[in-house]
């Protein structure tokens, strides 16, 4: 006898799935106490030669039960099943996937280490990344039927998009900072240039009103204060215009080098257990 025998397929773990495929042997119009079916020795094997592209075939397991109809036939009937489990190998999507995915986060991390001034290889870089990861996507969900509930595999893929747009929105906020601290800085700039010509103005001897007819004239006398403040001014490290620590922007980079692989390694962490966890039960 030869049959063609559909499996109601569950791809929830998608790609560590494990398909179990049950087979009913019953009779038609015999009940139970006319015809009881029981499984032989050795009833059910699997051909050793057998290989299978993507799963590896587990040892049938087979039972025996008693089926009671109440509308298409009246009556027990006794019934013979046996189920054939199909796991799936992940070696194939551990090179094909899940590998070169994590490759592409990782490089879009290079972006944290190129400058703020490298706005177009940072851009290039990170919508790269994002375009690689949409693409590979949209070709494995080629690989299985559509489905409506969502897949292992679909977490994966969504959690490395989601680093690299993190990173790209990075990118946003602090080339925003930085164009904050440059508007900042160029207006601190101009002001200091201000006082710093009328302070030398003063120096020389020269009344204000020769430099700059909108201020009231200063006494001579304040001369020594005047160099005293152009100094603080030109020493003090606090100053806006000539402090040594770094900028907003740049501490977030700094951070984004760091926090970033760390969240990954997060992300990893959670994700297999939780699956393994899951294939087990």
């Amino acid at each position: 006898m030869h049959a063609i025998i559909a499996c109601q397929m569950e791809f929830q773990l998608y790609p560590m799935d494990i398909q179990i495929c049950p087979i009913y042997i019953e009779s038609f119009s015999y009940h139970k106490q006319k015809l009881r079916l029981r499984w032989g020795v050795g009833a059910v094997t699997v051909n050793p030669e057998l290989k299978l592209l993507q799963y590896d075939i587990g040892k049938p397991m087979v039972a025996e039960e008693t089926v009671d109809y109440m509308v298409e036939k009246s009556g027990n009937f006794s019934r013979l099943v046996v189920f054939f489990r199909f796991e799936r190998q992940i070696g194939h999507h551990l090179i094909q996937t899940f590998a070169p995915s994590t490759l592409v986060v990782m490089l879009s991390w290079f972006s944290f280490w190129l400058g703020l001034d490298a706005i177009p290889g940072r851009v290039a870089l990170l919508v790269t990344s994002m375009l690689t990861l949409v693409t590979m996507f949209t070709g494995l969900k080629s690989d299985i039927p559509p489905v409506a509930y969502v897949k292992a595999l679909d977490v994966w893929m969504a959690g490395c998009m989601m680093f690299v747009f993190a990173a790209l929105g990075e990118f946003v906020v602090v080339k925003v900072l930085d164009l904050r601290y440059q508007l900042e800085y160029d207006f601190q700039s101009s002001i200091f240039r201000h006082h710093s010509t009328r302070i030398i103005a003063m120096e020389k001897g020269q009344s204000i009103w020769d430099y700059d007819s909108t201020y009231v004239p200063k006494a001579r006398n304040k001369r020594a204060g005047s160099k005293h403040l152009l100094q603080n001014a030109w020493l003090d490290p606090e100053y806006p215009i000539i402090r040594v620590y770094k900028t907003r922007s740049q501490k977030i980079d700094t951070y984004s080098r760091i926090g970033f692989p760390i969240l990954f390694m997060l992300f990893i962490v959670l994700y297999w257990p939780i699956l393994l966890l899951k294939k087990a039960t």
